[in-house]
């Protein structure tokens, strides 16, 4: 139904990864389905969305559906129908707030076209395998209910980025979680590991020997776990985790690829970067050795 969320629903796949396509004309169909993917695409398993309404060019619900019978049956092609339906009260209420006109009543009353659309849509809605009724929807339900449904394996998954970085050389600006491992003890202060980094052995078991790091490290992989989910349920594209010690090379570097390596283990998959590893050590940069 016109109103009843169809372009919150396509953003929405879209989001999640697939290709969607808007009031495609039946016409093209065969045209769309046996053009060549984009440049770069491995295979033609990307899931597709038609969004087919009323405005439609050539629309004509029983021809819709015995297309995708077809399609179905002779092709073996997978398809599911969709459809979102809306109570005629609350459609007219969203085309009061919004004062447009409805497709099919364009110089009549909203409640004309929309007895009128649901009259001509019912052999698709009969057809549907599926029905979304949002009268009671706002516009972030229905997205995650779309998303709760549709996302499938590998789709709709945030871009996850751990870094490591130096807060001698600024925050990073696009970091959505920080955490500060300055309170770990610093190899900086060890002449034999200050040239290394955390990437090496050495550096690693002089930080992972530190009476705080076992805990507090494991707090936050147990904190992350549990967010990452729901920043994907929220329908968060991008998640940058970053893990600041004084100069970006010691501490933070090993902490990240440590968690990084841990998100790994629970089904995530991170991409690692290290912002200030590069850097050359500077004792001015470094936190004053406590006295012991």
């Amino acid at each position: 139904m016109s109103g009843a969320g169809k372009s919150t629903a396509l953003r929405t796949l879209e989001d999640l990864g697939w290709e969607t396509v808007d009031n495609l004309p039946l016409l093209l169909l065969d045209r769309l389905l046996a053009t060549a993917l984009p440049e770069g695409m491995d295979g033609d398993d990307r899931p597709l969305a038609i969004g087919i309404g009323s405005k439609t060019r050539g629309f004509d619900a029983a021809r819709i559906v015995s297309r995708i019978k077809t399609l179905r049956d002779d092709h073996g092609l997978d398809i599911g129908v969709l459809f979102l339906d809306c109570a005629a009260s609350e459609l007219e209420r969203r085309y009061s707030e919004t004062r447009r006109r409805h497709p099919l009543a364009m110089d009549r009353p909203a409640s004309d076209g929309i007895a009128r659309e649901r009259d001509v849509l019912m052999p698709l809605r009969d057809w549907a395998n599926r029905v979304i009724d949002t009268t009671a929807l706002t516009a972030n339900e229905l997205t995650q209910q779309i998303r709760a449904t549709f996302s499938g394996a590998g789709l709709g998954e945030p871009v996850l980025s751990v870094m490591s970085f130096g807060f001698a050389r600024g925050l990073p600006r696009n970091a959505d979680l920080v955490f500060d491992m300055r309170y770990l003890r610093n190899p900086h202060w060890v002449p034999k590991l200050r040239p290394g980094t955390g990437l090496d052995p050495a550096v690693a078991e002089y930080i992972a020997g530190d009476p705080a790091y076992a805990e507090s490290v494991a707090a936050i992989e147990g904190l992350l776990a549990l967010l990452l989910p729901r920043y994907r349920a929220e329908g968060k594209s991008y998640v940058t985790v970053a893990i600041g010690c004084t100069g970006g090379r010691h501490r933070s570097v090993h902490v990240a690829t440590r968690i990084a390596a841990r998100l790994q283990q629970e089904g995530f998959s991170p991409t690692v970067t290290h912002r200030d590893l590069g850097t050359a050590p500077q004792d001015s940069l470094e936190d004053v050795p406590k006295p012991r």
